[in-house]
């Protein structure tokens, strides 16, 4: 087996630059990235419009397989090596194997008019919040651009399959987009370039457990793409139980950027809140949580917004999800003080769907 580059790594430019120097015209700079990004086609013999020399080099340059296998190489660098569905088939949810065995996991959640992916930007993680399997592996190593832009494509091709598409994409899967920023938004910016997969900056949604210095990056991108605090707890003794970042990130570092972030880009910010029962699903954390965003207002609106979902249970940690009575008891009083607030459903409990549930799995 020869190691290649991969191919979801390049941009257009660099597509355009490697053709220019094989000495191909510049119309077949657009046939190779429509074919990757519109058409989804993940091998060299699938670019039929292109002269069979072009795809030999293409295949030898992007393609990790033996070279008797021209005909059964793929561009894709993860390979899946679990795939489960929930019972009501609404839930699916991949585990993919990397070029150096590391693992990931992809999943695509059904609606009645969307279907949404939630996708992993790290193999692991290191903050290690203690109701989240992934945080229990401990961290493995970023993902390149290329390899988050792969858990998009397969699931576009499976959805072709059924005239379906990708409708919106949360980067809220294994590990922390903040801690991968480059890569993530780099991901991001070719999904959303009009001459390939042309997915809306507003369908994406990036889910930080609240690196402060990403959010104030991010600030500074001025873009449309939707911002989410994984947040969990309304003060700083609670949520440091829950999720370790906040001794360097307490709850005033990180409110504070929350609020920059509304003042300059007047975009709703989401709040994300896994109800665990008798930890943080009680009436005292929401009266708190009221608290910090009455002040989240721009020109007389509140620009924030909670998703509450009962806890997907994970192996090492001993919690469970509130009882929905306490759910609704927690929206009621969100609600009441002006602040629009979801109660999420659980998906795909059956098929570990939680993050990095497959992967710790396949690793113990």
């Amino acid at each position: 087996m020869h190691i290649t580059s991969n191919i979801y790594d390049y941009q257009y430019e660099d597509i355009a630059s490697l053709l220019s120097s094989w000495g191909e015209p510049d119309y077949r700079v657009i046939q190779v990235w429509k074919g990757l990004y519109q058409r989804f086609w993940s091998s060299p013999d699938e670019f039929t419009m292109l002269p069979k020399e072009l795809r030999f080099k293409l295949f030898e340059r992007f393609t990790t397989v033996n070279q008797e296998n021209y005909l059964k190489s793929s561009f894709s660098y993860l390979h899946p090596i679990r795939m489960l569905k929930s019972n009501t088939g609404e839930t699916s949810k991949v585990l993919f194997k990397l070029i150096d065995g590391k693992q990931v996991e992809a999943v695509l959640m059904r609606y009645k008019s969307r279907s949404t992916l939630c996708i992993s930007t790290q193999a692991g993680c290191s903050l290690g919040c203690v109701f989240c399997a992934t945080g229990q592996m401990g961290f493995q190593r970023h993902l390149t651009s290329g390899e988050i832009i792969g858990q998009v494509l397969f699931y576009a091709r499976q959805l072709a399959l059924e005239q379906e598409q990708v409708t919106n994409i949360v980067l809220m899967g294994m590990g922390e987009p903040f801690h991968n920023y480059d890569a993530t938004m780099t991901a991001i910016a070719r999904l959303n370039d009009p001459q390939g997969f042309n997915l809306g900056a507003r369908r994406f949604t990036i889910s930080t457990v609240g690196i402060v210095p990403g959010i104030r990056q991010f600030t500074k991108e001025h873009t449309q793409i939707n911002l989410a605090i994984s947040l969990h707890a309304a003060d700083d003794t609670l949520r440091t139980q829950l999720l370790p970042i906040n001794r360097k990130y307490p709850l005033d570092i990180l409110f504070s950027a929350c609020l920059e972030y509304i003042q300059v880009t007047h975009r709703r910010l989401s709040f994300e809140w896994a109800l665990i029962s008798g930890v943080n699903d009680m009436p005292e954390q929401a009266h708190l949580l009221v608290k910090i965003l009455k002040s989240f207002r721009v020109d007389g609106s509140n620009l924030s917004h909670v998703n509450l979902i009962p806890l997907n249970p994970t192996q090492n940690y001993l919690g469970y999800a509130a009882t929905h009575q306490n759910a609704i008891a927690f929206q009621e009083i969100l609600v009441q003080a002006g602040i629009p607030c979801t109660i999420r459903l659980r998906r795909g409990i059956e098929i570990q769907a939680g993050c990095g549930q497959l992967a710790a799995e396949f690793i113990k």
